[in-house]
């Protein structure tokens, strides 16, 4: 297996980069040139000179804590820290002076003194950066004699000759603290910290959390998680690791490492799971998976991470994974596991016979977010050019496809306007209807961190998320609308920045259609969209919105961030061309720190659109009606394509259901599970009578199904994810897929099952093809990606490196154009008997519909979908926190547990949808958004009562899934 070879300097050099004017200075002779602020210990390590450290690392500030990087400097007394002292222009430094020499072993013999020298058989032997340093330094002896210290004599850590292993017999080590083993992915060892501060710093700077402080004085210091009776399990502390990666020694350290030794090499992939794309290093033992740790030039992550792509990639190996192809004539049987050929053979003569039977457009396909853009590339070809059929849709209809229309009809292209890292310029921030800090964690730090420095907030949610008020965050503005209200909200913001003059003309003159622009001011100045107008409705303070409106206008650079719970409404695609007229209005476009920002969520929801996952468009945003559209692929697949929209999800549903389509490819998606109005769903799989799943476990859809294709993990392929910023991240290959075959290979497999003749030997031949028919991304290609480590489309001939800002000159369309925004109720209505409003989300630990990260040890954190209820309301009903309570909806009910709260308004419940047991989706309507069929998932009328067990549904659904997940042994 070949390793990603880094291309650039993958050293640590201590102490962050600076900007600033150039300065030069002489160390160890050798002449450097750093920007100012630069630190001498980065300077250094610029000329190639490495100073001697423990607390400092460059993903913190320096801290001047550890006094082993002193240095001498011409002119100054004392010996100062290298990590705290910047360059000055004519500096001269020594850096292996013999008093330096002598002062830093000093400092190392001290550190040694409180150590158990148990390096042999410690966890982080050969990765210990306190082992290092004492070879650096020259350390060959420790003088002190036995006395006070932090570890256990009589743990065996030290060898019988160590004069500290001699110590007299008596009490126990009052000093001692006993490893903390609560988290289930590393541990904390007290016995082996030398207080550095570098995991408290990292979890304050890095990921602002704040779970940790020191607590004590002198040599009674050490690290504290929480509160005195708290445990890393019980404190704030949110798994992301930032700590563990901080440790020098192994104080905090992965136990898949304590269990399965130090990692030998390491590949560069880019994570599965939410739409941020962190890239990280797989770090192995041979073909064994070790860890997986955040990579330093990710631009995406910048080097950090959650708990889920650091920790929660066990679902690889979990016992659940379907490794076999199998089939079945009726669902109602038990599964048959046979070879590959046997299973595609079956499914290639069903669906053939099902074309003959009831025409070509009587099957279809389903592509995932979840999968690479070329798995979704095949997936959808397979559809245009082996089925004849326009017949694809995508799981990210059912989020983002708002996004695509909104943002296209307002700018001119289907996707967000900045790069993560624009957020570091950003002075005023919207954030409405996402969540990050649950939804996309490691964005969330960057915009805390960027907070911390001064920027303001607006949050505009219906519950009070996290990022309303959390350690040395708060929001300016927390507006807490009815749901279903946005874009009345959104009216109300434009119509206080329109009425106050607080516009930036300049812009819309220059940007902007005057024209249509003057059109839409004199339709939301109108009294009807005033903040005072729509108070009732939206249930916001006119006071807090015309303040918040103000903010944004008048702040300086404003960003706006969003997720589904702008997009998973009626009125989702009306949302975001409001989103983007508060952009316009202001000027918030085209530089740095600015911008409209969607929040995907999932990791390649924009790849899977951008492949042409939906029935109406080819590769690249192109309608399939255009003839010279359908000709560049023609070509290029040597087939005729229909010129039809094929169905969505919905309508494949529906003709199931009435009987005239009956046959689906459903690649890495759950649709019982994760679409809205589960009974429809159910009867529409039920109505078919091919169901094909390509899915790495048994899901809620392969109850239904007649053919299941094992699939590969994102470990186990090559590829590329094109995330929320539409930066395109490789996918490698870690380990040989567990199943004999990556996701590309099984769809290449099935097509030529049913007469195609596709050669592909690579995923790179399939980006060839991509970037050779889709304009946005023809300068693509795996060689640039491996030179360049990731590019944002587009990517061509006028951005041959890509795009990290859109619309900086000009643009897409040419003129932003402004649309009329109205307010339209959803047919969604709260009455008597489902007075409540139910709207869902996510949370950290958990994943979309669960299927991987309930296979990990994250199920500690969240083992079941509980319902979030104001104390008031619960009242009103006798329901008591913990109590099962039923929760009904005009679609269905299910049962929960009851979790108290004033997060949520009175009159607002909230729940996640992680866990097929709950099935929240039974309780949703089949009500979308009127442009994309985007469900809304955000408002459905319930009620709650108290419950004494599971709902009818629920127990005739587990006994049916039960039944359906049989498996004959294979000699059967």
């Amino acid at each position: 297996m070949k390793d990603f070879i880094i291309p650039w300097d993958d050293q640590d050099k201590g102490t962050p980069a600076k900007a600033g004017a150039p300065v030069t200075l002489r160390i160890d002779g050798f002449e450097v040139t750093v920007p100012e602020g630069t630190s001498v210990m980065r300077a250094a390590a610029e000329a190639g000179i490495t100073v001697p450290r423990l607390c400092a690392t460059d993903s913190i500030e320096a801290f001047g804590s550890c006094r082993l990087c002193v240095v001498e400097i011409e002119g100054r007394r004392g010996l100062p820290a290298a990590c705290t002292t910047p360059v000055a222009p004519g500096m001269v430094v020594q850096t292996q002076s013999p008093q330096v020499k002598k002062i830093r072993r000093g400092v190392m013999e001290l550190y040694i003194s409180d150590h158990p020298l148990d390096c042999l058989t410690c966890a982080a032997n050969g990765d210990c950066e306190l082992q290092d340093m004492a070879g650096v330094v020259g350390l060959r002896d420790v003088r002190y004699d036995s006395g006070a210290n932090h570890y256990a004599k009589t743990a065996g850590t030290l060898a019988a000759g160590d004069i500290r292993a001699r110590a007299p017999a008596g009490a126990a080590n009052p000093r001692y603290v006993p490893k903390d083993d609560s988290n289930p992915y590393f541990s904390f060892d007290p016995s082996k910290c030398i207080v550095c501060s570098r995991c408290v710093r990292a979890c304050e700077e890095v990921q602002g959390t704040f779970a940790l402080t020191i607590s004590g004085r002198g040599f009674d210091s050490q690290v504290s998680a929480g509160m005195a009776s708290d445990n890393f399990m019980s404190s704030d502390c949110v798994s992301c690791g930032a700590c563990v990666q901080a440790c020098p020694t192994a104080t905090l350290q992965e136990k898949s490492v304590i269990e399965m030794g130090t990692p030998d090499r390491s590949v560069i992939t880019t994570c599965a799971y939410c739409g941020v794309g962190c890239s990280f290093k797989a770090e192995l033992n041979g073909d064994e998976l070790v860890r997986m740790v955040p990579y330093r030039h990710g631009k995406a992550n910048r080097g950090h991470s959650c708990v889920k792509g650091r920790f929660a990639y066990g679902y690889a190996h979990h016992s659940d994974r379907i490794l076999n192809p199998m089939i079945r004539d009726r669902i109602d049987q038990p599964w048959r596991e046979v070879s590959w050929d046997e299973a595609l053979q079956f499914a290639a003569q069903r669906m053939r016979g099902l074309q003959q039977a009831y025409g070509p457009k009587s099957i279809g396909v389903i592509t995932s977010s979840r999968c690479t853009n070329e798995d979704t590339y095949l997936v959808q070809k397979l559809a245009r050019a082996v089925f004849g059929n326009n017949n694809t849709d995508t799981c990210a209809r059912v989020c983002h496809s708002p996004t695509g229309y909104g943002l296209r009809q307002t700018f001119g292209t289907s996707a967000g306007t900045q790069d993560f890292d624009s957020v570091d310029k950003t002075d005023v921030v919207i954030v409405i209807g996402a969540n990050p800090t649950d939804g996309h964690p490691v964005f969330a730090s960057r915009l805390k961190k960027r907070l911390r420095q001064g920027a303001k907030l607006i949050v505009i949610d219906p519950r009070r998320i996290d990022m309303v008020r959390s350690p040395h965050v708060e929001a300016a503005h927390h507006l807490p609308l009815r749901p279903g209200t946005n874009v009345a909200v959104v009216s109300a913001l434009a119509h206080v920045i329109v009425t106050e003059n607080l516009y930036d003309e300049a812009f819309i003159r220059s940007r902007c259609d005057w024209d249509g622009f003057q059109d839409y001011a004199a339709f939301i100045a109108d009294p009807r969209h005033s903040p005072e107008a729509t108070e009732m409705l939206t249930g916001v303070s006119a006071a807090e919105l015309r303040t918040a409106a103000r903010l944004f206008a008048t702040g300086g650079n404003g960003a706006i961030y969003y997720g589904l719970g702008v997009t998973e409404h009626s009125q989702g695609s009306t949302t975001v061309m409001g989103i983007a007229n508060l952009a316009m209005l202001t000027g918030n476009i085209g530089r740095e720190g600015v911008g409209v920002n969607p929040l995907r969520g999932q990791n390649n929801v924009q790849g899977s659109c951008d492949m042409g996952s939906f029935p109406h468009e080819l590769p690249g945003y192109r309608h399939v009606k255009l003839p010279e559209v359908r000709k560049i692929f023609e070509e290029a697949w040597g087939v005729e394509i229909d010129a039809e929209p094929g169905l969505r999800i919905p309508n494949m549903l529906d003709a199931a259901v009435d009987g005239t389509f009956k046959g689906l490819y459903c690649q890495g998606e759950d649709i019982l599970q994760s679409d809205p109005d589960t009974h429809h769903v159910a009867a529409g799989l039920a109505a078919m009578d091919c169901v094909i799943v390509h899915d790495l476990f048994l899901n809620e859809t392969a109850n239904y199904a007649h053919v299941f294709l094992p699939g590969s993990t994102f470990l186990e392929k090559d590829g590329t994810f094109t995330n929320a910023e539409r930066r395109i991240n490789r996918v490698r290959r870690v380990m040989a897929p567990r199943n004999g075959y990556a996701d590309w290979e099984i769809t290449q497999l099935l097509a030529n099952a049913m007469g195609a003749s596709w050669n592909y030997t690579h995923p790179a031949q399939i980006m060839d093809e991509i970037a050779a028919t889709t304009p946005s991304f023809a300068g693509v290609s795996y060689e640039l990606l491996e030179r360049e480590g990731s590019v944002q489309w587009p990517c061509n001939d006028s951005a041959p490196q890509g795009t990290p800002l859109m619309h900086v000159d000009g643009f897409v369309r040419g003129k932003g154009r402004f649309i009329v925004t109205e307010y339209v109720a959803t047919d969604e209505k709260t009455g008597p008997r489902f007075p409540l409003l139910l709207t869902t989300g996510r949370i950290l630990s958990q994943y979309n519909v669960g299927a991987q990260t309930r296979r990990t040890d994250n199920v500690v954190w969240h083992d079941q979908d509980v319902l979030e209820i104001h104390p008031s309301d619960a009242e009103n009903r006798g329901v008591k926190d913990g109590d099962w309570i039923k929760l009904a909806s005009r679609s269905g009910e299910t049962t929960l547990k009851a979790a108290l709260t004033d997060r949520v308004s009175p009159g607002v419940v909230y729940t996640t949808f992680h866990h097929p047991d709950t099935q929240a989706n039974v309780i949703t309507t089949d009500f979308s958004d009127w442009a994309t069929n985007c469900p809304e998932y955000k408002v459905t009328a319930v009620q709650v009562s108290l419950s004494n067990g599971p709902t009818d549904w629920q127990e005739d659904y587990s006994a049916f899934a039960e039944k359906s997940r049989r498996i004959l042994p294979a000699a059967e």
